[in-house]
């Protein structure tokens, strides 16, 4: 990294630790947009942050709701990742909030202290300029009530590792790397799976994306069983499972990773998107209908 982006990066963590929060992180980059808490109705409006002027939340395009009801996701400020700029529909659910960052986006659960799920858009373009050096710093982000999320402690001695969702190895910019280690960005993840099945997914995903004729979107989360783990001594929950859905628009393509968070596993074959939707619940691209008779990928 240059002197001056260094000297760039230094001066936006200085800026964010000398702003009002109730907790020290251990590198909290800026990031640029916004967030909004949702609330549990069809039509959410986006909150105002505090010090801020009130704003109002357009209605995001209208969009076919397959069978599923529930929150129809707003994220005014940072569309660009989900596909026609429609974001998802979720189930109804308390402390939802939406946090938008350079290079991907996040619905984050002040219950579960976990991301809902994460979108990114990716192409050859983004590829090719990802290659930032990783520096690990992970950090709580301050955008958060500090009641609603993880903390550095709550991993310390867990026996789990820190997944990122959206991967560090997809981020473009050194702000964009920096950023990508908040802990809204991650899950508790078993290590083997993480730097096993897991990380071979995140990189034939980015080799694909590289290889795309036009965007491609992805969305990845965290799935939670009916009885649900926390980490020893934590509020922070455990996933039973993990997904990511790509869809490649040119194509109109899409196929889902649906993995056991668990030792042992292996990267096998893709489920369709229809199945990732019976799974878990939710409408991840609600202004899409991807073609269903196209191979998945191997």
């Amino acid at each position: 990294m240059g002197r001056a982006a260094a000297l760039l990066i230094a001066a936006a963590i200085a800026a964010f630790q000398a702003s009002s929060c109730s907790e020290k992180s251990s590198a909290p980059p800026a990031a640029s947009q916004k967030h909004a808490e949702l609330k549990t109705s069809p039509s959410p409006k986006a909150e105002p942050q505090k010090q801020s002027e009130p704003k109002t939340s357009p209605e995001p395009d209208a969009a076919p709701r397959k069978n599923l009801e529930g929150i129809q996701t707003s994220f005014k400020d940072c569309r660009n990742f989900f596909a026609n700029g429609v974001p998802p529909i979720v189930p109804h659910q308390q402390k939802l909030r939406e946090l938008c960052y350079d290079a991907f986006a996040i619905l984050h659960s002040g219950v579960r202290k976990t991301p809902v799920f994460v979108a990114q858009k990716l192409n050859r373009a983004l590829v090719a300029d990802a290659d930032e050096k990783r520096k690990d710093r992970f950090f709580a982000d301050a955008r958060l009530p500090e009641a609603e999320r993880a903390k550095l402690s709550d991993y310390k001695n867990s026996g789990y590792s820190r997944g990122h969702m959206a991967p560090a190895g997809d981020m473009p910019t050194p702000a964009a790397m920096a950023q990508s280690f908040s802990l809204a960005n991650m899950v508790p993840q078993v290590i083997s799976h993480n730097s096993g099945a897991w990380k071979k997914i995140e990189t034939d995903t980015r080799l694909y994306a590289s290889r795309a004729i036009g965007d491609v979107y992805i969305i990845t989360g965290p799935v939670f069983g009916e009885r649900e783990t926390l980490i020893k001594n934590s509020d922070v929950h455990v996933p039973t499972h993990i997904f990511k859905l790509v869809y490649d628009e040119a194509q109109n393509r899409a196929w889902a990773h649906f993995q056991e968070n668990a030792e042992g596993v292996r990267a096998g074959e893709p489920i369709s998107y229809e199945d990732l939707v019976q799974r878990i619940g939710m409408e991840l691209l609600p202004s899409v209908k991807p073609a269903p008779r196209l191979p998945l990928p191997q």
